[in-house]
């Protein structure tokens, strides 16, 4: 372990501030319950889940320090670190609990209540929490500067940014906004096509694509120079 340089934290330890408020585990919650939700729809529907650690990081600069007007960095970090876990414990479930209704389906087991999906998910989300204890002061803190954490580190700034304006919120919710006004023209008012095809008559087939934001900033992320095991899962299974 590189020791050699000691970690410093953006606050000091002896500096108090408010960090683990209701305010800030009330907004945390309610961002890991969206956040959560959007990734489970997604990644069921497309077979790849979108990180929400930094969205959750610009919407709780913009809540904490725009909206709130509350001066704690560390409220704000909280509540991304809060946010971004629903993300986490929802693409540890739609990855493996779809196989228990396979085999319901198969008559192998009976179909897994709602009670138990709610077990199942708290008790991988504890497990994984009680493993990231006694990594962190391994890993994050004596290797801090030697191991990479791009993520991580885009959070931090994200989070350093606010401290000077949480003008960069705006592009977030204005995403959001737009996301959701063109699923309601598609699913809700029916003015645009969810779905466009193309036949290809002399080949006996067609080429189709789905009209959604959530597809195209799936696609974004892939980027379009896709690893040969993305254009597998694409043949096989219509993601990517």
């Amino acid at each position: 372990m590189n020791e050699n340089k000691p970690f410093k934290p953006y606050i000091p330890a002896d500096k108090v501030i408010p960090e683990i408020t209701a305010v800030s585990v009330v907004i945390g919650v309610i961002l890991a319950v969206v956040f959560g939700a959007a990734n489970a729809y997604l990644g069921l529907r497309v077979g790849l889940t979108v990180s929400a650690s930094i969205p959750a990081a610009v919407l709780s600069m913009g809540i904490i320090r725009v909206l709130m007007r509350r001066n704690s960095i560390l409220e704000s970090n909280i509540v991304q670190t809060i946010g971004s876990a629903g993300e986490s414990l929802a693409a540890g479930a739609i990855f493996t609990m779809p196989a228990l209704f396979l085999w319901a389906a198969e008559g192998k087991t009976e179909t897994p209540s709602l009670l138990e999906i709610t077990v199942i998910a708290l008790c991988g989300g504890i497990l994984g929490v009680l493993f990231m204890v006694p990594l962190r002061n391994a890993l994050i803190v004596h290797e801090h500067a030697t191991l990479p954490y791009p993520e991580g580190t885009a959070c931090a700034d994200v989070l350093l940014a606010g401290e000077e304006g949480g003008a960069q919120a705006s592009s977030v919710f204005s995403g959001m906004g737009i996301a959701a006004a063109f699923k309601f023209l598609v699913d809700g008012l029916k003015l645009v096509p969810s779905e466009i095809n193309l036949p290809l008559k002399s080949f006996g087939a067609q080429i189709g694509t789905q009209v959604y934001p959530a597809l195209v900033g799936v696609g974004y992320i892939v980027g379009p120079a896709s690893p040969p095991s993305c254009l597998w899962a694409a043949s096989s299974a219509g993601a990517c």
